[in-house]
Formats: structure tokens, C-alpha cells, sequence
């Protein structure tokens, strides 16, 4: 760099390149251009939020009418649509989107002070001005480095994204289980599922993001722990940061550049909902049946006892009242049940067109807020 720098300096004449690194230190140097490359790796991260966003928010207004079964600990609960899957998946990323761009606020900071923050060889000046250029505001007060609570924050906002993507990821693998086929992974011409077994279609982009997202979570506690350093400085901070931010950034793109993907074009089989709706001869009705019951007169504790009793009789449980569809079988959208049974219904789903209506305010826009 001094050759460079001199390069077209007359011989004899005082050389430009002795005011390089002038009253700096590394960390100077080196913990402010870290936060401008930090604040770059955070667009590109906030950007892949925003684009997963749009997507689910519309494919919860494409499913805003598809029955299926709602599940709580893997059990069928009550009838809802799947549109609510992706409209909840479309406002936990707008609440990761919030907190990426206030992540990003708190990481864009520069310090160039001297030696343990004193401004003794340097003038205060020089660190405005180049914060300035970068679009980075000048610490208020470092150290001879710029905190690392700064950088932890980023890291568990991070994380929290990461497990955002581990929760959709998860979903889809369950959803593809053979014994439950209501949506599966797209599946390209020419793909293997297995080496042994020609016949399967197994979830490994979903798996893999799930896999990645251990990853950015475990990189959290890296930069926790790189919080507290020796007094005014140490390094004990550094070997570990150059490993974990860059890995955490770099899996998180591709996570959801996966996902992206994946529901996008994530196949869907309403005629399997339905059939798995029906498995239980009516059973996910049971709390309106202990409502009517209360409606009657009778305490809330008869009215459960009465519904429970009946609920667990033999040959009410895991009895199938229709034939189950072929494997992957394509059908038309679900209809609406008969107008006998319509009301009953659609008055047991929490908010049938409720995607639709909740997500119409999300506005993935990053002057937008909850």
C-alpha cells in the first residue's frame, strides 16, 4: 500500500503514506470496517426475509379456503384452513423483519479513538468524518474495540430467524410423512429420494434447514460469550467471530434461499386433508358438542364428562370414514360442505377466511411496522 500511496510523489518530497494507520490502532481499523461489512451481510439477509414473506402471505390467500385438520402434540384438534399455516408463517417473518432492521441499526457503529479509547494520538474529527462516509454513527464511547453487546444482539436475532425457518422447515417434514401426505417438497425430474428405494420422496431440503439452523443458534452463544473481554481489551473475542459471523450469515442466506423454493412450490393434496379430517367419525367436533350441552343447562364438568365418555368408546377411535385417496392424488379445491352441515362447520374453523384478512396488513416494507 506505501508504494502505491507514493507512487507519484516527486523524489524529496514528504510522503502521504506516513499518515496511514496515524494515531490508530487494528481494532480501529479492523472493528469498524467488521460493522460495515455486517450491516451489507444484514440487506442481503433482510431481503431474503421480505421475499419468503410475500410468498406465504400469498399462499395464504390462495388457501384461505382449504379445510384440513388442526393438530396440537401431533393429535387432531379442530378443523382449520391451511392458509392460517402460511399466514402465521408470514407474520413471525414480519416480526423477524422488525427486529433484523433494528439488529442492523444497533450493529452500524464505527470507532476510530486510539489506544483504549482516548483519542490521545487521533483527533475525534477523523472518526465522525469516516463514520460519516460509511453510513455508520461513531460510538459514543468505546474501548479500544466497539463492545460486543452489539454483535450478540445481531447474533440472537439471527438465531431467532434461524429458528423462524427450523418452525416452517419442520412443519413441511411432518405435513410429507407418508401416514399424513398433506403437502410435500417439490420434487424436481430426474431426483433420487433414496439409493435403495426407488418408491420415496424424502423431505432433504426441509431437513437440511433444520439441520443449518443449529448452526446460527449454537453461533448465538459464540457471541454471548465474546461479550466479556479483559478490561479495555483482549482477543479472545476475535479468532471465534471470524468463524461464527460469517458461518451464521452464510447458512441463513441459504436457508432461505431453500425455502424460498420449497413453498413457493410446495405441493399440496386437499383431497388427503380431507380424508385425514375425517379419520376420527366427527370426534374434532366434540368441543361444540360440549358447548350445545352447556347451552342446555348442564355444568361445563357433566357436559365434558358426557362428550369424554362417548368420545372414548371402542370403535370410536382410529376408524376411518371414507376411503383414504391414492398417494399423491391431485384433486380439485375442497368445496364447502352441504348446506345441512355448513354452518356447523365452517363455525368450529377459527376464521375460515381469516388469512385473508389478516394478512392483507402486512406490508413487508421496512418503514413498516407491526
Amino acid at each position: 500500500m506505501k508504494e502505491y500511496i507514493d507512487a507519484d510523489v516527486p523524489e524529496g518530497d514528504p510522503k502521504p503514506s506516513r499518515w496511514v494507520h496515524y494515531g490508530m490502532t487494528s481494532s480501529d481499523l479492523g472493528d469498524t470496517a467488521l460493522c460495515y461489512q455486517l450491516t451489507q451481510a444484514c440487506d442481503l439477509i433482510i431481503e431474503d426475509v421480505k421475499k419468503l414473506g410475500e410468498i406465504c402471505k400469498r399462499r395464504a390467500f390462495e388457501e384461505r379456503n382449504t379445510l384440513c385438520a388442526g393438530r396440537t402434540h401431533g393429535i387432531h384438534a379442530e378443523p382449520m384452513t391451511f392458509g392460517m399455516k402460511f399466514g402465521s408463517w408470514a407474520w413471525e417473518l414480519k416480526r423477524d423483519l422488525d427486529r433484523l432492521e433494528d439488529a442492523r441499526k444497533n450493529v452500524a457503529f464505527g470507532a476510530i479513538s486510539g489506544a483504549v479509547g482516548t483519542y490521545s494520538s487521533i483527533e475525534p474529527f477523523v472518526e465522525e468524518y469516516v463514520c460519516e462516509h460509511l453510513g455508520l454513527v461513531h460510538d459514543p464511547l468505546s474501548t479500544q474495540v466497539i463492545s460486543r453487546d452489539h454483535h450478540a444482539y445481531l447474533a440472537g436475532v439471527l438465531a431467532t430467524t434461524a429458528a423462524t425457518c427450523e418452525r416452517i422447515a419442520t412443519e413441511v417434514r411432518n405435513l410429507q410423512k407418508t401416514d399424513t401426505l398433506e403437502a410435500e417438497e417439490p420434487f424436481r425430474k430426474g431426483q433420487k429420494g433414496s439409493s435403495a428405494m426407488p418408491h420415496k420422496r424424502n423431505p432433504i431440503t426441509m431437513e437440511k434447514v433444520c439441520g443449518l439452523s443449529r448452526i446460527v443458534k449454537s453461533n448465538a452463544q459464540v457471541a454471548f460469550d465474546n461479550v466479556a473481554l479483559w478490561h479495555e481489551r483482549d482477543i479472545s473475542h476475535s479468532s471465534a467471530e471470524r468463524v461464527a459471523q460469517a458461518d451464521s450469515f452464510i447458512a441463513l442466506d441459504h436457508m432461505f434461499q431453500c425455502l424460498i423454493r420449497v413453498i413457493d412450490g410446495l405441493q399440496l393434496y386437499p383431497a388427503r386433508m380431507m380424508a385425514n379430517l375425517n379419520k376420527t367419525r366427527g370426534l374434532i367436533f366434540s368441543s361444540k358438542v360440549l358447548l350445545a350441552l352447556v347451552d342446555t343447562g348442564i355444568t361445563r364438568e357433566d357436559a365434558y364428562a358426557i362428550v369424554q365418555e362417548n368420545a372414548m368408546l371402542p370403535g370410536t377411535r382410529c376408524r376411518i370414514a371414507s376411503p383414504v385417496p391414492p398417494l399423491r392424488s391431485v384433486s380439485r379445491p375442497i368445496r364447502a360442505a352441504p348446506s345441512a352441515r355448513r354452518s356447523s362447520t365452517r363455525s368450529s374453523i377459527r376464521g375460515t377466511s381469516s388469512p385473508a384478512s389478516t394478512q392483507s396488513s402486512i406490508a413487508w416494507s421496512s418503514s413498516s411496522s407491526n
